[in-house]
């Protein structure tokens, strides 16, 4: 098992290890969603509150290291394995991270959660920018259009594009942490990202269709 594999399935043992010892001090009626305000408003019983992050985390691990074997290119992976590995411990970092922030709230702690959040989106956005830069052809990662998937040249060219606008996004949302409203804008970023790649890469392969 590679190192980062390793980092990542610890996180997720850990975050079992916390449900464990969490789940007496949490309150029979526990908060697990909150809106773009900070304000909680979805709740669950003590139980769930205590092993629906860890759960979630576990099916993630287990889906990201299937989908590179089931991917008929399966063979590109080994050209960003690094990266791919990253952004697996990225995501269930993220995941560990909210659910500590989830535990303290419930616990009493007057924390405001968008607030606390705002860095760890930062970097996870800005983390998928790097992988968005680096991936090469599969079906499962990256901006998967059917341009980027016809042809490898607009794959490359869009995610290039792609990797830069991700990455902005994080800058933004990290600035969310001190500044709620650049949190909301990190989002908006993103749409835009989701939207100009998108139109880019059809652009990219309707040059390179007319040329041939």
């Amino acid at each position: 098992m590679r190192k980062l594999q390793l980092v990542a399935v610890a996180l997720v043992a850990l975050s079992f290890i916390v449900a464990f010892i969490a789940q007496p001090m949490l309150p029979d009626r526990v908060a697990t969603h909150w809106n773009i305000k900070g304000e909680a408003d979805g709740f669950s019983d003590n139980g769930v509150g205590a092993f629906l992050m860890p759960i979630i985390s576990l099916v993630l691990l287990g889906m990201f290291y299937v989908l590179p074997i089931i991917d008929p290119k399966r063979q590109n992976y080994k050209l960003f394995q690094n990266e791919y590995d990253g952004m697996v411990v990225a995501l269930v970092g993220f995941f560990f991270y909210l659910y500590l922030l989830t535990l303290a709230i419930n616990m009493g702690y007057a924390l405001n959660m968008m607030q606390y959040l705002a860095p760890a989106f930062g970097a996870l956005f800005y983390y998928l920018g790097v992988v968005i830069s680096k991936a090469k052809q599969n079906w499962f990662v990256g901006i998967r259009t059917p341009w980027t998937l016809s042809s490898e040249k607009v794959w490359d060219k869009t995610h290039a594009l792609g990797g830069k606008l991700f990455k902005a996004a994080g800058v933004v949302a990290i600035l969310g942490a001190v500044m709620p409203d650049f949190f909301i804008a990190s989002i908006a970023v993103m749409l835009a990202a989701a939207v100009a790649t998108l139109a880019y890469s059809y652009v990219e392969f309707d040059k390179e269709r007319k040329k041939k």
